[in-house]
């Protein structure tokens, strides 16, 4: 059953569009893997927003997929977060009313208190409906690349190996693994345990660097990647201390072997 999920000018969860998305546990079994999505706003409360929104009135913006669930470690609730794939943003907005009729179908007893539900499923004809009205654009994820010879520590995190001739090899990265691998391991170094925002205060709330375990320039070609584990969070030190050698790309094991002090670097 497809489902429409709201996405709030402001939440108490930091989610990005089209990567993440968090909810409560009552709307687990909507939100199961392979669901297909709906993204909603309802009407602006804070005109601040206005530039980041398709309209200020309550509509639909873009499709997506549900990808693997997992429960918040930072939640005492029972909250969890999907990652979200195939995320298709829309051309203009879908109001949530065309022609004075609700594209939604409102049960009679839900009249009152349909439109406070963060999750909410719909019938197969609702979700085709919604779609008639939609243009769909290429997907909107942010892109940044690097080349071959450029610092190996850039940590944007990227769907891995696809190649372009720019004065040598560069290898083309997404920005919503990054968001994904940080949801699923944290802000802490898997390494070390540093924490920058513990460390730093609020200033540094956020950072971390996102590694590969086997480097893109390794793949060979264009290659999926799985962000729980193909990806890995380090602080900055750690993630140098990785590519300390062009030659050989510790692993993290070794690295912790290092920190451990049981770890002879061979010669």
């Amino acid at each position: 059953m497809p489902v429409v999920i709201v996405e709030n000018d402001t939440s108490q969860w930091e989610d990005e569009t089209g990567a993440v998305y968090h909810f409560p546990k009552r709307y687990q079994t909507w939100l199961a893997q392979g669901a297909e999505v709906i993204y909603y706003k309802g009407r602006i409360k804070d005109k601040t927003f206005d530039s980041e929104r398709l309209s200020s009135g309550p509509h639909y913006f873009g499709k997506a997929r549900i990808g693997k669930v997992y429960p918040d470690p930072k939640s005492d609730k029972g909250d969890l977060f999907a990652l979200v794939e195939d995320f298709t943003p829309f051309e203009a907005a879908v109001p949530s009313k065309i022609d004075g009729v609700y594209l939604e179908t409102i049960p009679a007893s839900r009249v009152k208190n349909y439109w406070r539900d963060g999750v909410r499923p719909i019938a197969q004809s609702v979700y085709d409906a919604i779609l008639s009205h939609a243009k769909l654009l290429p997907s909107k994820l942010e892109t940044v690349v690097r080349s071959s010879e450029d610092d190996p520590l850039v940590f944007e995190s990227a769907n891995e190996g696809s190649k372009s001739s720019y004065f040598g090899t560069r290898y083309e990265r997404r920005k919503d693994l990054r968001v994904k691998a940080i949801a699923i391991h944290g802000l802490n170094c898997k390494a070390c345990g540093f924490d920058f925002e513990q460390a730093y205060g609020e200033h540094a709330k956020g950072l971390i660097h996102v590694h590969h375990v086997l480097p893109i320039s390794d793949f060979g070609g264009e290659k999926a990647v799985n962000p729980e584990t193909d990806l890995v969070t380090l602080c900055a030190n750690c993630h140098a201390v990785v590519h300390r050698k062009r030659d050989k790309t510790l692993s993290i094991d070794e690295l912790k072997g290092m920190l451990r002090g049981r770890w002879v670097i061979p010669s």
